[in-house]
């Protein structure tokens, strides 16, 4: 893996030791996942749907947004990714109806908005798969801080890439980054604790 991996790697356990812990003393994390509410990333994103219309945070207001970044060809991160956002909606049972899960490919060379759609709905019918130029593909990876690039294989190539997801609250306010390994029940109690916010 890449210098630039790593380096995302460091600053992302920085970020999740921070929530752990004020000067010396430890405290209870108010969220399972790591709060990187006062971060400055990801604020929007201008992407299309496989329909071409424009999409941003605006699109989904009042909603909590599920936010994952890779590629169709992906073999195991990001169908092991949307198989948990259909666990997490299973879950919240009734509350599912607040959250939008969207996925970004960070391949539009090869993953046309007609393959992403049907990818995306192979897991949830709900979900929204979203893509844009290479250019800007570039910009928005980097307002969220994910890592990805190709990797020759043969005549043809596959991509390395972070495999954290991002949750908006249902004001629009980037506030959790997910890990893999993050189960669905802790994601699913954390989403709950936002619905708690935008409630009160």
């Amino acid at each position: 893996m890449s210098r630039r991996y790593f380096s995302w790697l460091a600053l992302m356990l920085s970020l999740s030791s921070l929530t752990m812990s004020v000067g010396c003393h430890p405290v209870a994390p108010k969220f399972q996942s790591t709060d990187i509410s006062n971060s400055g990333w990801g604020q929007d994103f201008h992407l299309r749907d496989p329909q071409g219309r424009k999409r941003s945070l605006a699109d989904y207001g009042g909603k909590a947004v599920l936010i994952f970044f890779g590629f169709i060809q992906c073999p195991d991160v990001c169908p092991t990714a949307l198989s948990r956002a259909v666990e997490i909606k299973r879950l919240l049972g009734k509350d599912s109806q607040r959250l939008q899960v969207i996925f970004v490919t960070l391949d539009p060379e090869r993953d046309s908005p007609p393959m992403l759609d049907e990818y995306v709905h192979a897991f949830d019918p709900s979900f929204v798969g979203l893509s844009t130029t290479l250019e800007a593909t570039q910009t928005t990876a980097r307002n969220f801080k994910v890592f990805y690039q190709k990797v020759p294989t043969g005549a043809s190539y596959t991509m390395d890439h972070s495999a954290i997801s991002y949750v908006f609250d249902p004001s629009g306010h980037l506030r959790l980054a997910v890990t893999h390994g993050q189960t669905a029940a802790s994601v699913a109690a954390d989403l709950r604790i936002l619905f708690r916010e935008k409630a009160g």
